[in-house]
């Protein structure tokens, strides 16, 4: 998508770019030599690459950056019909993070994942919001999310500013709120235990948009939505179908969302 194609001098985007050469959906357990500074890329799909941050961890238990492949400035890019997409980030970060907790079995990610994701208090997973930014890792106009497991102990007091909630955007309040924007449902506010809401069970939950009359007003999304999870109906990335079209193929055989009978 000619909007966000990758930018000269971009880190994220030197990233993405390294690793495009390695197979899709696909975890990856890459060897470095001491001291090497490549990143160490662990997953690449069609919508993120995911790799360890080892220069500059904010946890000594693992510090995962899942950079979007698009040169997406930042969250306020999105719309509702990203909710796959962010519901994807969640997923990916949880198994990622799993995978860095010692077991008697190692634990490696997997390319099914549950409808659900196992919730771990420990785990955070969201976005620095600008203007802050992690003066470790100052990249502010390319998306990326920061998953690490708590607490963040190698952050220092000024960097933990980033991580605290002046600048913190957690990714299940960003998708909430997106959901609660579009639809009637008090989904951030109105669920106890929201980690484990029967609403995450539909990751395109609050994903279309529509009037009262039936006509849907949806936006295209960002990237193809290649959801992790194998939903039917996903859009090749082959597809040489407008972002409009791509939409309504991905959302409903419909153009409308059906008229409600009383």
């Amino acid at each position: 998508m000619a909007a966000f194609a990758p930018k000269a001098g971009c880190p994220m985007c030197g990233i993405v770019a390294t690793a495009s050469h390695t197979t899709p959906n696909s975890p990856r357990s890459p060897v470095f030599p001491p001291g090497s500074t490549q990143a160490e890329v662990v997953w690449r799909d069609e919508n993120f690459t995911a790799y360890k941050e080892k220069a500059n961890p904010v946890s000594s238990k693992g510090h995962i950056i899942i950079a979007f492949n698009l040169h997406v400035p930042s969250i306020y890019s999105l719309s509702s019909s990203d909710l796959p997409l962010l519901a994807n980030v969640r997923n990916l970060a949880t198994r990622l993070l799993t995978s860095l907790i010692p077991a008697s079995t190692p634990l490696s990610p997997s390319t099914a994942a549950p409808p659900v994701p196992i919730y771990n208090n420990q785990f955070r997973i969201g976005f620095i919001t600008p203007p802050f930014k992690d003066n470790k890792i100052p990249v502010t106009d390319h998306l990326h999310a920061h998953a690490f497991i708590g607490p963040a102990d190698l952050a220092g007091w000024w960097r933990a500013v980033a991580y605290g909630p002046l600048a913190w955007y957690a990714i299940e309040d960003l998708i909430a709120e997106i959901r609660e924007s579009v639809t009637n449902n008090r989904i951030k506010s109105g669920y106890e235990n929201r980690q484990r809401a029967p609403i995450d069970m539909v990751p395109s939950a609050g994903a279309r948009v529509g009037q009262a009359d039936g006509q849907e007003t949806t936006e295209p999304g960002i990237a193809d939505l290649h959801l992790e999870h194998g939903e039917q109906g996903l859009i090749p990335s082959n597809s040489n179908l407008s972002p409009q079209s791509m939409s309504r193929q991905f959302l409903s055989s419909q153009n409308q969302i059906p008229h409600l009978r009383v």
